[in-house]
């Protein structure tokens, strides 16, 4: 019997938006699809029937995957079907991950799976937050316990009004791509994006965003009073709070003495591990068969209390764990041209967080190829970001998480507004920023690393740009929030709340919490202390390079742009490329053409740019009548020579042509492989039959001139009859 959809429908700004239920995936927990315009997400939410076995962790998984039959495409590659996600549907998941994760309750061990993936995608309207909504609603209809909904849109600004959920084409155009999704009363996730948005702007746009969410929210809760399963009882895992406190009262003093002695990261890791262990110690009883159950209860006591005094010392004494302030900075350092040979290099450190980010420019045609379901086809500036163990001391397998992915995209994102406009700076831009130690904030010093590499390739940014992690200590109605945060803070904090920008305004913005949402009241100041922060960082930057080098750096190819007529793109190609890749060699350089006749030239050496340019020139050449050419005898004939003028032409000098005086034989002026100025004198309008003539180029005739000649040796009985028959078949352009 077919099963009945259930439809649930509202309005956004613009926008009807429906999410649907009932006829698909009967088994899941809870599974829904969305649906603005024709784009189509369906998401799924299951929990699994036991718990997961030792594990300190709730265990729930996102997953995004892209569908290239929703926007009717077969993907690329050799097998033909989806492989991996990539980097953009990656990002997708930890988009919907960020705000669903701390609504539920972290004491759960059932493994909880959220699936999504395009059913159809119409090209206008972006897939990542139709993802949150399906997600949200897949999850408060399921018998899953969790504390939503939440709602999710994206905000756009053009003309300097605000725009709910922008097509694709509106964003063209926006100076701000805000995505924010959060509950009823609070924000739990933002990610944006921008043009050097000022502060107070920004706040207006998440409430803005905040106040469009309700309705997504408000048909949610229909849908869970109409339809929605019974939450499943399921059992969690805290800890005895006895215990907790016994565990406090042991180590508190010993972890604040700990906490107040001078220390580097590594110092302080030693000691804290070094009261845990003493504290295991004292619990542990060789003859007590449930001993390694208490133990690690006591582990996880142990937690509970280093939070604790932490989070108290600041709350109650402003006091950090390495001693500064709510607003200090730790000590910064910069440093340029780093690496020698790279084409730009740039080492930020804070603390003890440093990254080195290194620049390398290439032509239009090494930009990145995109392979999804957005209108973008390529991009011209890519970051990427690399995590390896030893920057905090550790030894694991090397390998490219999602995280890695995200703070490489958010760095990427802080620099966009500051690049040159293609037109004017037509490189292909790829930054590897490389963490070589870390201690909070490593995606941050990425974006301070970039702008320093970028400047010191040459790249005409408009202004440089810096970034800071902000977090947040909240009990209750009492809370800190904190300028700069290192990783205990965050490990330890409610809120990673990082903010990019210029001196003008913010370009980029991403906040992770850990408790039920923040208020904009704590997000404005927050904001607030993250400019004064920014600008003091950007004060440390200039330090080091006060603007982008007036030229680029000794190794970075230098690009021209010669423009050439559309019909003639084939003539440089060449049959299967052949000839462009001739040039390429030739010359030294790398060579692009864009599809309205722009040919890019890429080259180290000034002078292989030019050989390139002059090659370039001479095969888009026309023939002209009168003109004078330096060219290569390609075959000598009874009655005369060929000689290529330009590449691919070539035209017949008689033997008449070939000197005033008589002579007997063509070798007695010219061998095969010699170098002859020549005159056009005639090019058939029908043919292209070109006729030259040497003696005409020696003693400067005009053309006139030339062709009275021809006629006066034609008249002497030195007829050039015969190589007008042959010389012709010969006198045309080859491609």
């Amino acid at each position: 019997m077919q099963q009945k959809a259930i439809s649930f429908s509202g309005a956004n700004g613009n926008h009807e938006f429906t999410f649907e239920t009932g006829k698909l995936a009967g088994q899941a927990g809870g599974a829904v699809t969305f649906r603005v315009g024709d784009s189509v997400i369906f998401a799924s939410a299951t929990m699994s029937n036991e718990t997961r076995e030792g594990i300190d962790f709730f265990p729930l998984s996102v997953e995004y995957e892209e569908k290239m039959y929703a926007g009717g495409r077969i993907p690329g590659g050799f097998f033909r079907r989806e492989g991996r996600p990539g980097d953009d549907a990656v990002l997708v998941a930890r988009l919907t991950d960020r705000p669903l994760r701390p609504l539920f309750d972290q004491n759960m061990r059932n493994e909880v799976q959220i699936m999504m993936f395009p059913i159809s995608s119409d090209g206008e309207n972006p897939l990542d937050i139709m993802a949150i909504n399906a997600a949200s609603a897949a999850l408060i209809i399921s018998d899953i316990p969790w504390s939503g909904p939440v709602g999710a849109v994206r905000v756009g600004r053009v003309d300097g009004e605000f725009i709910i959920d922008p097509t694709f084409e509106q964003m063209d155009i926006s100076d701000l791509d805000l995505r924010i999704a959060g509950t009823k009363d609070a924000i739990l996730m933002v990610e944006c994006g921008s043009n050097e948005v000022k502060e107070d702007d920004m706040i207006a746009a998440i409430s803005f965003g905040h106040a469009s969410i309700q309705s997504i929210i408000a048909v949610q809760e229909k849908m869970a009073a109409e339809v929605g399963k019974a939450k499943r009882d399921v059992p969690t895992f805290g800890i005895d709070p006895a215990l907790v406190n016994e565990a406090y009262e042991k180590v508190s003093g010993k972890i604040s003495a700990a906490l107040d002695a001078p220390h580097s990261k590594a110092e302080l890791d030693e000691a804290i591990h070094g009261i845990e262990e003493e504290l295991l110690d004292s619990y542990i009883n060789e003859e007590d068969e449930d001993n390694a159950t208490l133990l690690q209860n006591v582990k996880e006591a142990f937690h509970d209390a280093y939070k604790k005094v932490v989070r108290e010392r600041i709350l109650d004494k402003g006091m950090r764990p390495d001693g500064r302030d709510s607003k200090q900075i730790r000590p910064i350092w910069c440093e340029v041209n780093t690496s020698p040979r790279a084409h730009g290099s740039g080492l930020f450190t804070r603390g003890e967080t440093q990254v080195m980010t290194l620049a390398t420019l290439g032509t239009p045609k090494e930009a990145q190829e995109i392979d999804d379901l957005t209108p973008t086809e390529s991009k011209r500036y890519i970051h990427h970001y690399n995590f390896p163990p030893f920057s905090t001391g550790e030894v694991q397998r090397p390998r490219r998480s999602r995280r890695e992915i995200g703070h490489g995209a958010l760095a990427e994102r802080a620099l966009v507004p500051v690049l040159p406009d293609k037109s004017v700076f037509p490189y292909t831009m790829r930054l590897v920023s490389e963490v070589f130690s870390s201690n909070g904030s490593t995606s941050m010093a990425s974006v301070c690393g970039s702008t320093l590499a970028l400047m010191d390739t040459g790249v005409p940014i408009k202004a440089p740009v810096a970034g800071i992690a902000m977090g947040l200590i909240k009990e209750n109605d009492r809370y800190v929030v904190l300028t700069d945060i290192q990783g205990l803070e965050d490990h330890l904090g409610d809120m990673d709340f990082k903010v990019a920008g210029t001196t003008d305004g913010i370009t980029a913005l991403q906040m992770d919490i850990k408790i039920k949402g923040i208020t904009p009241e704590i997000m404005s100041q927050a904001l607030a202390q993250a400019k004064d922060a920014r600008l003091f960082i950007l004060g440390k930057i200039t330090e080091a390079i006060a603007q982008p080098r007036p030229e680029l750096k000794d190794y970075v190819p230098r690009i021209t742009t010669v423009k050439i007529p559309v019909d003639k793109i084939g003539a440089i190609i060449g049959p299967g490329g052949k000839t462009i890749r001739s040039i390429q060699e030739e010359t030294k350089t790398q060579i692009d053409i864009a599809e309205d006749g722009t040919v890019f030239i890429a080259a180290v050496d000034k002078n292989d740019e030019q050989n390139a340019r002059n090659y370039i020139e001479r095969l888009i050449e026309t023939p002209v009548i009168g003109r004078i050419y330096t060219g290569k005898v390609t075959k000598i004939v009874d009655f005369g020579a060929f000689v290529e003028i330009l590449p691919g032409v070539e035209g017949l000098v008689h033997i008449s042509q070939l000197s005033l005086e008589h002579i007997k034989s063509v070798q007695d002026v010219v061998e095969e492989g010699d170098e002859i100025s020549v005159m056009i004198t005639d090019i058939d309008s029908r043919s292209g039959k070109v006729r030259l003539s040497h003696v005409a180029a020696l003693e400067g005739w005009s053309v006139e001139e030339a062709r009275e000649n021809d006629k006066h040796l034609n008249g002497s009985g030195r007829s050039s009859s015969r190589g007008n028959s042959r010389g012709g078949n010969r006198g045309h352009r080859r491609d």
